[in-house]
């Protein structure tokens, strides 16, 4: 059954981690061209004893099958998601929920300009989307649960070293 309240929000990667991924799905087609061809071009070969290429052939096409299926999942599947009960937190293949009544805290930090959810158990979750998307991130949770208070850490309020220091 799909939740028709559910409010998802992508999970923003770095143009260099991005650039891994697309890196990564290229060496994996790589690999699995490579295995490909040697599959055809030596065989079994002049091995006494076929276990061995047989062996490394499958790991190669399993080590490269799922390589490629892991990153597809990080591009294609990485995101946040606010439903009436939950949190949930989606990296590639990796889910985690978190039950909203139990969110204390959303803390945005100008200095280091990232959402941060803080939960009952002294636990938290740092929130990686699209800049533009902080509020309406932030009123989807709250919508769920008004008792969650939010604030923001700005570069001004924090402490200033050197006049600690004096």
């Amino acid at each position: 059954m799909y939740n028709t309240d559910m409010r998802k929000f992508k999970f923003n990667f770095t143009k260099l981690t991005t650039t891994f991924i697309y890196l990564g799905l290229v060496l994996s087609l790589a690999a699995f061209v490579s295995n490909t061809v040697f599959v055809f071009t030596e065989g079994l070969g002049d091995y006494a004893s076929p276990v061995y290429p047989v062996i490394r052939y499958v790991l190669m096409y399993i080590v490269s099958v799922a390589l490629f299926i892991i990153l597809t999942s990080l591009l294609f599947s990485s995101y946040y998601a606010v439903t009436e009960k939950h949190l949930i937190t989606c990296f590639g293949v990796i889910k985690s929920k978190y039950d909203v009544k139990k969110i204390q805290t959303i803390i945005l930090d100008r200095k280091t300009n990232k959402l941060t959810v803080y939960f009952d158990e002294n636990n938290f979750v740092m929130i990686v989307v699209n800049e533009a998307w902080y509020e309406d991130f932030v009123d989807a949770v709250i919508k769920v649960n008004p008792r969650i208070e939010f604030s923001i850490r700005s570069k001004e309020n924090e402490p200033d070293e050197k006049n600690e220091q004096k």
